[in-house]
């Protein structure tokens, strides 16, 4: 990696949220299951569980993504999409989630130092905002980002990175900015953007293998290591 210097330093850091800076338990999962069985999946049997292998392989791609896959037409794409955020809303509001150990603390701190923090996801805005707000983080960051905050496409494209770069000013140039996240959509989002530095971390989906294989140049054990990740690059 390009040896950083105080006149660029990484000052945009762009944050995935479910398995990253959030702890949902494999709330994913169980809104999956809940929105197929609406359309006519039935758990326990075998097309359930190809799905469900898909989901997984997939964490951190946009959902309506995920759903266009695998039911095909736009129609039941969009009915599995409304079921699934129903379902996830329905587990946020039960007091399923939680911030990652820490997570915050490295939020603020970053903050403190004069980086900008971007919390983005591959929900859907109302579901985004629901875990915000149950979480408390509504006014957290100055800018959270979801699919349709950047042209509707979501990971593994670099669309919202470079929206976070285009919108904040933060930086100026992409090599300047930082991604995080649990998966391995996370990882090429964050290389295909031209991120200066691409952190895995393993409080969520994927493993230090995938994560890795898929361009991270970091593997960190959770998001609360990132600050003094971003201090050493930048000594």
């Amino acid at each position: 990696m390009k040896k950083l210097t105080p006149h660029n330093p990484l000052n945009l850091i762009v944050l995935d949220m479910a398995g990253t800076t959030v702890a949902d338990g494999g709330l994913v999962e169980q809104a999956f299951s809940a929105a197929a069985e609406r359309l006519g999946v039935r758990p326990g049997s075998a097309d359930h569980a190809e799905k469900l292998d898909y989901v997984r392989a997939t964490m951190g791609e946009s959902k309506i993504s995920v759903f266009r896959h695998l039911f095909g037409d736009e129609d039941r794409a969009q009915q599995a999409n409304t079921a699934f955020e129903e379902a996830y809303g329905e587990l946020v509001d039960a007091g399923r989630i939680a911030p990652i150990p820490g997570a915050r603390e490295a939020i603020e701190r970053l903050m403190s130092e004069g980086r900008t923090v971007v919390l983005s996801t591959g929900f859907a805005r109302t579901t985004q905002d629901a875990i915000l707000a149950a979480l408390g983080w509504q006014d957290l960051v100055a800018l959270t980002l979801c699919p349709a905050d950047a042209g509707g496409r979501g990971r593994p494209y670099p669309d919202m990175v470079l929206a976070a770069f285009l919108r904040t000013g933060a930086v100026d140039g992409v090599r300047q900015t930082v991604v995080a996240g649990d998966t391995s959509y996370d990882m090429l989002s964050g290389v295909r953007s031209g991120a200066g530095l691409v952190a895995g971390v393993l409080t969520g989906a994927h493993d230090k293998d995938q994560l890795a294989r898929h361009g991270a140049t970091h593997v960190l054990g959770s998001v609360a290591e990132l600050p003094d990740l971003i201090a050493r690059a930048e000594a």
